[in-house]
């Protein structure tokens, strides 16, 4: 089977640059950077110890940035990268103002680029987050003898279901893990089927908080504006999720005249087409990126700039999470929760299964279907006591999580 999977990457990598090639059009792709897939770095890589962090995406790069920090003032560790497969995972990084940590786009699954990878940059430690496996990065890191962690893993019962089919493959990839750390039960049960080599769970890393000064500060115009305005959030929407909330907006606006609705579009690439859409429904539409100095008549407020979510967050007392309207498993509700919002969401949550489990017994999430309900179920106060409540579960998990690491950082440095 590893045979099969070489051979079908090795025709996805001849095709690899039309396919690029057409993501560059979309914006799917970063025009400068996108040698990095090839193996072809962009940055040096300097002497001593380094230590790899890899996610898919923002989600995943977000939550290891605790860690990032507490490594940044480790003086034995010289260089720490982290690598990803998306645009907007690199511009959040850019927002962020590291002394040692180089930034890299995670190379096409290939035998001889993973090893042109891992000749380059030699980690003393790969750390792959979340549902992050590859089987020839992981063969050469394992070939190599590279202690490879699985941190903050998630396997969902659809993915599980899929490893399955292919059993002996699936072993021969989950064994080569060094330890996996699942970020909640289920997983945990999974990977054990699937024989990953030793197992220890920590909790979910996503509880953690991402704080770095200055980047949660609203613009003084910006913060005056809403200020005199009721608003709320949909945050991280997908395809079909701006109108269904643009049409809350339409049927709360009914009893709220001063009513403003701050969409933060997934993929900020779609803005325009979004924008289009909300005004077909008779709304006001406003930019993030046009900077306005005034709100006034405006219905719809897009934010359309990456990294900003974590600001309004900060201000909202309800927000509404996407990717859970339409099937695409939800996305992480902690953030916005951890400042004492109000979280509501659709039916699909499945990628945060525990934490939607966790915030509903706390009484601060609900399940809506309908624009009508979703207008109903949002409110205008916020719950700082359960904020701080989920801020002191994920400040354990991050001190665990440090232990954990820890303890594989000194053992094998020491081994030089």
């Amino acid at each position: 089977m590893l045979f099969l999977y070489h051979i079908i990457i090795f025709i996805i990598t001849i095709f690899s640059p039309i396919i690029i090639f057409f993501r560059i059009l979309k914006n799917k792709e970063d025009k400068k950077r996108y040698i990095e897939k090839f193996s072809i770095s962009s940055k040096k890589r300097v002497k001593g110890k380094l230590i790899w962090f890899h996610g898919a995406s923002v989600g995943e790069i977000l939550s290891i940035l605790p860690l990032i920090r507490n490594y940044e003032k480790n003086k034995s560790i010289s260089q720490i990268l982290i690598t990803s497969s998306t645009v907007s995972s690199s511009k959040v990084l850019q927002k962020f103002k590291f002394k040692k940590t180089i930034h890299q786009f995670y190379p096409i699954d290939n035998l001889f680029l993973t090893n042109k990878f891992l000749r380059f940059w030699k980690p003393s430690m790969a750390v792959f987050i979340d549902s992050e496996i590859w089987p020839c990065m992981y063969n050469h890191i394992n070939d190599k003898k590279i202690p490879l962690i699985l941190l903050n893993a998630r396997l969902t019962k659809k993915t599980f279901k899929r490893w399955m089919m292919l059993r002996s493959f699936a072993r021969s990839i989950f064994n080569k893990i060094t330890i996996a750390y699942p970020q909640n039960l289920e997983t945990a049960k999974y990977l054990k089927v699937l024989k990953s080599n030793k197992i220890s769970h920590l909790g979910n890393l996503k509880f953690a908080e991402n704080f770095e000064e200055n980047l949660d500060k609203i613009n003084i115009t910006l913060k005056k504006e809403l200020k005199k305005r009721k608003i709320w959030v949909a945050s991280s929407t997908h395809r079909s999720e701006e109108v269904f909330c643009a049409k809350a907006h339409i049927q709360l606006r009914k009893k709220i005249k001063n009513l403003i609705t701050i969409i933060i579009p997934r993929h900020i690439q779609r803005s325009e087409g979004i924008i289009l859409e909300i005004k077909n429904l008779g709304l006001k539409v406003l930019q993030h990126s046009a900077k306005p100095r005034s709100l006034k008549n405006t219905d719809i407020y897009v934010v359309d700039t990456f990294g900003e979510t974590k600001k309004f967050h900060k201000i909202a007392c309800s927000v509404f999470l996407g990717g859970s309207i339409i099937d695409r498993g939800g996305q992480n509700p902690l953030e916005a929760a951890r400042f004492g919002a109000k979280i509501l969401h659709g039916p699909n949550t499945d990628n945060f299964k525990d934490v939607y489990k966790l915030l509903k017994s706390l009484n601060v999430s609900k399940k809506i279907l309908t624009p009508k309900k979703l207008a109903s179920s949002i409110n205008f106060r916020k719950n700082k006591i359960i904020g701080n409540k989920i801020k002191v579960i994920g400040q354990n998990i991050l001190k665990k999580t440090i232990k954990e690491l820890d303890y594989f950082i000194i053992d094998e440095f020491k081994k030089t």
